[in-house]
């Protein structure tokens, strides 16, 4: 070959044999490289969901969790990762986009007991997001939330009860989880205060006193 024909080695390529590495071996060095990232702990999973962070999360992530996550949804039907993959499929997060089947999964996730699984398909009701609008149903859902602590439900539930939805009956255990609520974000700390006027003014004075009581009495 002569001298002055140009090489068709690219320089990337002749740079890696000028430094005795292989294609191959240049290969195996980047895997290595590679950071895999590590399945969420339940704990974590669920201050995620909490904090409404879980889908950033994801994608963060690099999508790179997503068999994962699909089978301890999908055949270990761990709630949290039942409601995960659930809110992945009903917004296209990683996956393609399956609204039906997201709000499914979610159900499952609530039928097992998953507070922000219940106050998440309560909101939606609420909102008629992904489902058609209703009310009533958003009550169900958030009223089984609120018991169980979700404190975004007990706030939502008591609006829903000062717009005319849901039973009075329930009016006093509303005042009372929020009346023992505790929360550092002031706009929050508001929230719950204007809740609890809309609900005196719907309540007998004597139903307000006992909804005073100690959340643990």
């Amino acid at each position: 070959m002569s001298s002055s024909k140009k090489s068709n080695i690219s320089p990337l390529i002749a740079l890696l044999f000028a430094g005795g590495l292989s294609l191959h071996s240049a290969a195996i060095h980047a895997q290595e490289n590679l950071v895999a990232v590590q399945l969420y702990s339940q704990d974590e999973l669920l201050e995620l969901i909490n904090n409404n962070t879980h889908l950033q999360r994801v994608v963060a992530d690099k999508c790179q969790l997503v068999q994962d996550i699909e089978a301890r949804a999908e055949v270990l039907n761990v709630p949290a990762y039942q409601f995960l993959w659930g809110d992945m499929l009903a917004w296209g997060v990683c996956v393609k986009a399956d609204p039906e089947r997201g709000v499914g999964f979610m159900r499952r996730a609530a039928e097992q007991g998953l507070p922000a699984g219940l106050e998440q398909l309560g909101r939606y009701y609420a909102q008629g997001k992904l489902v058609q609008q209703d009310k009533e149903q958003a009550v169900v859902f958030l009223r089984e939330a609120a018991g169980l602590g979700n404190l975004k439900a007990q706030i939502q539930l008591a609006d829903l009860f000062i717009d005319g939805y849901g039973s009075p009956y329930d009016f006093e255990d509303a005042y009372h989880w929020l009346y023992n609520a505790i929360t550092a974000d002031k706009a929050t700390h508001q929230k719950i205060a204007d809740c609890l006027t809309g609900l005196e003014k719907l309540m007998h004075p004597k139903a307000v006193r006992a909804a005073k009581r100690p959340i643990n009495s």
